[in-house]
């Protein structure tokens, strides 16, 4: 079933690369509904090699009602993409020439009504999806059982067996004398004329004929070969002659006597003497309202009833209106002829076309809740779909179904949903590639559902080409699907998922662009808020949770394109407030390592690119830190001189480049320029709740590492205390950073004073400052 998900978006793109070509697209041959058609019919073809479980069968059914349904499409909507061509109206064909044949009649009454006109192609449709008929035992006589008896019973004097006829014509039967045939003759006529009759419901009345033929009842034929109109073109108006040569103009065809002989088929469809099997033959052949109970009694499928039904209603509308027209030769006689035809304005036709359809939708609506004795029930999906179909509400349909989906009537967890929503999904696109008006909001909803179903089935490389075909909702639909990856797809992957966007004609940066918001949105939706007590940036740190990683690699859909990096530079500054936050700094410091240089080069908004800078300068401190660390773990006591030189040098130069780092960054406007006003947006808390975490945090490790290094370098305790003094110059409001929580911070930092004023006299004396004077 997979296979078919990739068949049917092949044939779609196909469709879309002739959207302009309305003929291609409803070629009864290589069209799109007749590809759709193969594609089910090759899935059935391969299930046919498939053990015969309950879950394939079931399958095998449900491609078989969407194959047939692909054919009803085709059936139907080339004419009604059409512009109906003109003719010439029966009343005005017999006014002319009352010998006009029947079929030409018909003809005209079929041009006149595009009711009519729709009804007869759908029983072709049915007439061609039927099952084929049951083949009934080959038989080298006629009636050879019967005929054997008869033959002994002359031969012995004994007469015929008790209870056997006694001739051998057809009406042998149906003498009223109780006589049958023998079994096995009465077993086999039984076949035959069921076999008939599927013929008959195949719309196949020549392999009928044969059949009758071979069966030895010629007379069969003759009464089957009875239902074809009446055509001779030698009394043929010149606007109905057909291409036959004109040699042929003295031959007919047809029955002109066909009035009386469907008289006769009535008579014998309800004949109560004549076996019901004999009854059904004869109102499937000449369907009438009287005999339509006969007819419905072998009905067995939804399928059966509606070509039934939609039988009766050709045939009768057909009489109907060669009965009204009047004035045919070949209907009334003489008679008819003297009487003439019946003349009708437009506008009365047109009334009584009205009437007439009315009739037929409340028939048809009828079939909506017919009992079925075998196969699919009257109410499945595929039947209701085939009925609005015919009936000409596709919208309605669409509109009914997407309705289930939205108020979960239609279960997604049943077998049917899937392909349901595969054929729903390429109905719609099917109908707006021949710009037949859909309702936009059901479109959206099943091409939703559809989505879903792929998404469940992995088929991730398709769901561009759907999503592209939801209009102004294809961005963010598309997008969704790209959240939904989450972790699951690498870098090359999610470069190619936003190649198909282009592929299908989607703006590939805005897709990138919303899907970053989502996934970051997404990300933060399940990690805790930034807010409460300032973390810990000493602790060892977790690893990196799920969310936490969804978050940080949000920022790569929008560094792909250069055209979306002020995006990028925007998300990666709103990703890098939450993880110092949080005090996540190597997630921080990981996210600025992913982003491209060129983000540091953009300068608007000035607001998001000062922030970044902002980022890069800290990081680039926190670098310098981490290496002073390293540097000072590298001293051993057995060092000689010069590797002691050198690595005191090395020492010297991190020192005094952290030192410069810090104080510039100390000494500027860093993220924000006023703390203690803590109102504003989300953005500017933040901020705040950055600074008052890494500033103390800055000047305690500065504060240390230059207290550490004094017995080396002793002019670093000189620069520890002008620190101090940084940190309590009104101009910077340094000391407000540390006023947070229960203000630990702040007792920290003084504390680490007292001790560094207190090293001041390690030298000797009693002034504990005149090393700032040294």
């Amino acid at each position: 079933m997979e296979a078919l998900y990739v068949q049917c978006a092949e044939v779609l793109s196909l469709a879309q690369s002739m959207k302009d070509d309305l003929a291609a697209l409803l070629d009864p041959d290589t069209g799109i509904a007749p590809r759709f058609r193969q594609l089910c019919r090759d899935q059935i073809e391969e299930l046919e090699n498939v053990a015969s479980f309950e879950s394939v069968s079931e399958e095998k059914e449900l491609l078989r009602l969407e194959e047939n349904t692909w054919a009803l499409l085709q059936a139907v909507m080339p004419a009604r993409k059409t512009e109906l061509p003109t003719f010439e109206y029966a009343q005005d064909l017999l006014q002319q020439n009352p010998y006009t044949p029947t079929a030409t009649i018909a003809q005209a009454i079929l041009n006149a009504s595009p009711v009519l006109t729709e009804l007869i192609v759908v029983r072709e449709w049915l007439q061609d999806t039927a099952p084929p008929p049951m083949q009934p035992e080959a038989t080298t006589g006629y009636w050879k059982f019967t005929k054997h008896n008869i033959m002994q019973g002359l031969r012995t004097g004994a007469g015929a067996r008790h209870g056997l006829v006694k001739e051998m014509d057809p009406d042998a039967v149906n003498r009223g004398d109780g006589r049958s045939l023998a079994a096995d003759d009465s077993s086999y006529e039984k076949g035959l004329v069921q076999a008939l009759h599927g013929y008959v419901r195949a719309g196949r009345l020549e392999d009928a004929i044969e059949l009758c033929k071979r069966a030895h009842q010629p007379w069969r034929a003759a009464s089957i070969r009875g239902s074809l109109l009446f055509y001779w073109k030698g009394i043929v108006n010149e606007g109905f002659q057909d291409e036959m040569d004109d040699d042929d103009a003295d031959s007919w065809t047809g029955n002109p006597n066909r009035r009386l002989w469907k008289s006769a088929c009535s008579r014998a469809a309800l004949n109560t003497a004549l076996a019901d099997y004999e009854r059904v033959l004869y109102a499937a052949l000449a369907p009438a309202p009287q005999t339509s109970l006969i007819l419905k009694s072998a009905c067995r499928t939804w399928e059966d009833h509606l070509w039934a039904q939609i039988s009766i209603m050709c045939e009768e509308k057909q009489t109907m209106e060669m009965s009204r027209l009047g004035g045919s030769f070949w209907e009334g006689g003489m008679s008819a002829v003297e009487k003439g035809a019946r003349s009708v304005s437009r506008e009365t036709m047109e009334e009584e076309e009205e009437e007439w359809e009315e009739e037929v939708r409340g028939a048809l609506n009828g079939l909506k809740s017919v009992h079925v004795e075998e196969g699919p029930p009257a109410d499945h999906p595929f039947h209701f779909s085939q009925l609005n179909i015919i009936q000409d509400k596709i919208g309605f349909l669409l509109e009914v179904f997407a309705e289930g989906l939205q108020n979960q009537s239609l279960q997604s967890t049943t077998y049917e949903y899937a392909p349901m929503c595969r054929f729903f999904a390429h109905l719609c696109l099917f109908l707006k590639l021949i710009d037949v008006t859909v309702p936009p909001d059901a479109v959206v909803v099943i091409l939703e559902a559809y989505l879903q179903v792929l998404e469940a089935a992995g088929q991730r490389e398709l769901i561009a080409m759907y999503a592209g075909a939801l209009g102004e909702n294809a961005v963010s639909r598309y997008a969704l699907f790209l959240v939904s990856l989450e972790l699951s797809a690498d870098l090359s992957e999610r470069r190619l998922a936003l190649t198909r966007a282009k592929e299908q004609g989607l703006d590939v940066d805005s897709v990138a662009a919303v899907t970053a918001e989502m996934t970051m949105n997404k990300a933060l939706e399940l990690l805790p808020a930034s807010r409460g007590p300032l973390p810990s940036t000493t602790a060892l740190q977790p690893p990196a949770k799920d969310a936490e990683i969804l978050l940080l690699r949000s920022i790569e859909w929008t560094t792909f394109s250069e055209a979306t990096y002020d995006r990028a530079l925007e998300q990666a500054n709103h990703i890098c407030r939450y993880f110092l936050a949080t005090g996540r700094v190597q997630l921080a410091q990981q996210l600025l390592n992913m982003l491209p240089a060129e983000l540091a080069a953009i300068g608007e908004p000035e607001e998001q690119a000062t922030e970044h800078l902002h980022y890069r300068q800290f990081f680039s401190i926190w670098e310098t830190l981490e290496r002073i660390v390293e540097c000072q773990a590298l001293e051993v006591s057995d060092m000689n001189r010069d590797t002691r030189n050198a690595w005191l040098q090395d020492y010297k130069l991190l020192i005094d480049q952290g030192h410069e780092q810090i104080v510039k960054l100390l000494t500027s406007e860093w993220l924000v320029n006023d703390v203690e006003n803590t109102a504003g947006d989300a953005r500017r808390r933040a901020l705040i709740r950055i600074r008052q975490i890494y500033i103390p945090e800055l000047v305690i490790r500065l504060h240390s590492t230059l207290f550490t290094s004094r017995f080396r370098f002793p002019d670093n305790l000189k620069l520890l205390l002008k620190l101090v003094n940084i940190v309590a110059d009104s101009r910077y409001k340094l000391y407000e950073d540390f006023f947070s929580d229960s203000g630990a911070r702040l007792d920290d930092y003084l504390g680490a004073v007292r001790r560094a004023i207190l090293g001041g006299l390690e030298g000797g004396g009693s002034d504990p400052f005149h090393v700032i004077l040294a």
